[in-house]
């Protein structure tokens, strides 16, 4: 299937309202904060960007203001850094497409002049627990994510439904769900029991906000001594579709830590974003990476979506191309590190299906890799430019709500992707666990398919096995069909319409064929 057939299937799947997930319950219920009048009332308070960097004394932040900012500065040079560079590999690989601002290009960039405008500002558009997290620093807790996107100041209300004039990034503020120092009552347990307890009551707007700023409340306890990191995803070109060219964006993926003792934000590399270019041009460092990776216990790890790959693997900033469709290509970002990809591949085929065989004699059972098909997904889908590549709306898996919006209840705005959504399942799991002080379960399946632990509650919708669910086609002979895809079916009066003969990875639609 062409990309602007995938694309246009998604954004039918991402928009449609009974794909909102705004029913009674909704799946994001003690997880995350989606309620728009409730998230305006934060913004102006406590929880807005200036608040948190501790810039002012609450006034809104205009973006002139936060990139003059010293903390911050260093991240607008490192953008600016990264545009530079997209700039010279285009030229030197497209020499005859233009690129520059505007609709008269072909490669039409994003406007840096509005990312450092006094006309446009950072807009808390959601907050979401990631406590899901808590294996990468259990001392923390996990994470609490506060989500802003870039929207103009003033502008006239765009669309039909009145939507703010909001620009394609957003800046993730990061934060330990228990900071350095709290007090010994902050237990990861009682945290988890505050999100939960709001989660279960029938609350909207100032009321919700009241809630969730109470001396018991989840985000008592949640400021500006918490602050992690902060990641930013900006969509840095559009093509638009024409004769010559598919419809296609390029979104740009940069982390940035804080040092506290310098007031700092500093360029990190990526969690688990394999530095494929480096790797695929040194020979040492790609033996290196094959034998950690297939080590059978980073094998495990890699296989329950837990793995944290060593720094030297990884890049400082990635770029997701949107949309990829199902069949594999350069755009992944895995792409030439698998057998059958490119002249001189990391793994071959017959080295992972080694690694899985001792991991077998070793007693591991592996959840999702039982092929090397599924072995070369989850070297995609372990990435940042991978799982924004997978079921995302764009390449975004939180655009957030637009609470200044004519109409910000409006429930056919989605606030975020179906990747987002099925996995609402597992993170609500992982906080029950954590409150009752049981073992914790912090495993992930495949982007493309939520891990349902049990429940029930996605059977039938299009994050599980409903019209518009990723699925493999399975061939009439057992033997012939992947075993890390066998559970990927479809409901019933649905089949699996295959999208990429090679991977029989496709959408479940009305009809057979």
């Amino acid at each position: 299937m062409g990309s602007l057939r995938y694309l246009l299937a998604v954004l039918a799947l991402a928009l449609s309202p009974l794909n909102s997930a705004q029913s009674a319950p909704p799946l994001e219920r003690g997880a995350a904060i989606t309620d728009p009048l409730a998230l305006r009332e934060l913004d102006r308070g406590l929880f807005g960007l200036a608040r948190m960097l501790s810039a002012s004394s609450g006034e809104p932040l205009t973006d002139s203001a936060l990139f003059a900012l010293p903390a911050v500065a260093s991240i607008r040079k490192s953008l600016d850094d990264e545009f530079e560079r997209y700039i010279e590999r285009h030229k030197s690989r497209l020499a005859n497409e233009t690129i520059g601002v505007g609709p008269q290009f072909d490669f039409q960039l994003f406007d840096r002049e509005q990312l450092y405008s006094q006309a446009t500002r950072f807009v808390l558009a959601g907050i979401v627990n990631r406590m899901d997290r808590a294996f990468v620093a259990p001392d923390s807790c996990g994470e609490i994510r506060l989500i802003y996107r870039l929207t103009q100041i003033d502008a006239p209300p765009v669309g039909d439904h009145g939507a703010s004039a909001r620009l394609p990034m957003t800046l993730n503020l990061v934060l330990k769900a228990r900071a350095d120092g709290s007090a010994a009552a902050l237990t990861c347990a009682t945290i988890a029991r505050r999100w939960l307890d709001t989660g279960n009551a029938p609350l909207t707007g100032a009321a919700l906000a009241d809630r969730l700023r109470a001396p018991d409340g989840p985000l008592a306890s949640i400021g500006p001594g918490n602050i992690e990191r902060i990641e930013t995803n900006l969509q840095i070109v559009h093509v638009a579709q024409s004769p010559q060219h598919e419809f296609r964006t390029d979104y740009l993926l940069k982390v940035f830590d804080y040092d506290r003792k310098a007031n700092v934000f500093e360029e990190a590399t990526l969690e688990d974003q394999i530095d494929r270019e480096r790797l695929l041009s040194d020979e040492k460092l790609k033996g290196e990476f094959k034998a950690w990776l297939l080590d059978p216990s980073h094998l495990a790890e890699f296989d329950r979506g837990t793995v944290l790959i060593p720094q030297e693997f990884l890049a400082k900033a990635a770029i997701a191309p949107i949309p990829i469709g199902f069949s594999a290509s350069p755009s992944q970002p895995s792409f030439g590190l698998m057998q059958g990809e490119g002249d001189n591949p990391v793994f071959s085929n017959a080295e992972v299906v080694t690694a899985l065989q001792k991991a077998a004699a070793r007693g591991i059972k592996l959840q999702n890799i039982r092929s090397v098909a599924g072995f070369a997904r989850r070297l995609n889908d372990i990435t940042c430019a991978g799982c924004h590549q997978t079921r995302g709306i764009g390449g975004f898996h939180f655009p957030g709500v637009d609470w200044m919006a004519q109409n910000p209840n409006n429930a056919t705005i989605v606030p975020a992707s179906p990747h987002f959504f099925g996995d609402q399942v597992r993170r609500r799991e992982i906080l029950t666990e954590i409150q009752d002080g049981k073992a914790v379960d912090f495993s992930r399946g495949f982007s493309e398919r939520p891990q349902l632990r049990g429940s029930h509650e996605l059977a039938g919708t299009e994050y599980d096995d409903g019209w518009g669910a990723h699925c493999y086609g399975a061939r009439p002979k057992a033997a012939d069909n992947d075993k890390s895809y066998t559970a990927w079916g479809c409901a019933k009066g649905l089949s699996c319409q295959v999208m990429s003969e090679a991977s029989r990875m496709g959408m479940c639609f009305v009809g057979n064929r």
